[in-house]
């Protein structure tokens, strides 16, 4: 079962696609990650939220619930798209809006205003290069106000590097899953 942690819906239950296609990010995770980076960037107030990879939506939905003003869920699979419109629609959350699209077209066309937070929670097969090349498009389209945050959430068997235009903040392991975070 995926819940949200904490905030306005916290305990809330959430929907998840069914099948092996996506991979939620555990309650513990997304609690420890949530806690660093209210540290981080001093609150989620008002903050503006990109999570590719959606899946459920767990990630950008559990910001929404600790203060974020706006999410962009972005995820290529109908079923799980489906899954995070049932989701709004069960907390309300009129600030989340999702884009059935790949990564690199939603990143190819990006929104005027930048976020302060992005989430990249891709499927561990995905290649870390290219997990690079859509952080640099990110980057390079300016899609992550100079302040904002980004984690990556990768197998901790997998290696990863900060491309060019990103730094390195720390990074943690839980179990399989390692969380990146950088600037």
């Amino acid at each position: 079962m995926t819940r949200i942690v904490a905030g306005e819906w916290g305990g809330r239950r959430l929907q998840t696609p069914k099948g092996d296609g996506t991979r939620p990010t555990s309650d513990r995770v997304r609690e420890a990650m949530y806690s660093s980076l209210e540290s981080e960037l001093g609150g989620l107030d008002g903050a503006r939220v990109l999570d590719l990879f959606a899946g459920s939506g767990a990630l950008g939905l559990e910001a929404l619930s600790r203060g974020a003003a706006h999410a962009d869920l972005v995820e290529s699979d109908r079923r799980a798209a489906d899954a995070i419109r049932a989701n709004i629609r069960t907390l309300g959350a009129t600030d989340a809006h999702v884009y059935v699209t790949t990564a690199a077209r939603f990143l190819g066309d990006l929104p005027p205003e930048p976020y302060d937070l992005v989430l990249l929670d891709p499927p561990y097969a995905l290649e870390s290069d290219e997990v690079g090349v859509l952080l640099t498009a990110l980057v390079r389209e300016g899609g992550l106000d100079p302040d904002g945050v980004v984690v990556v959430e990768r197998s901790h068997r997998t290696p990863f590097s900060w491309p060019d235009g990103l730094t390195g903040l720390r990074d943690k392991a839980y179990g399989e899953t390692h969380l990146w975070y950088g600037r």
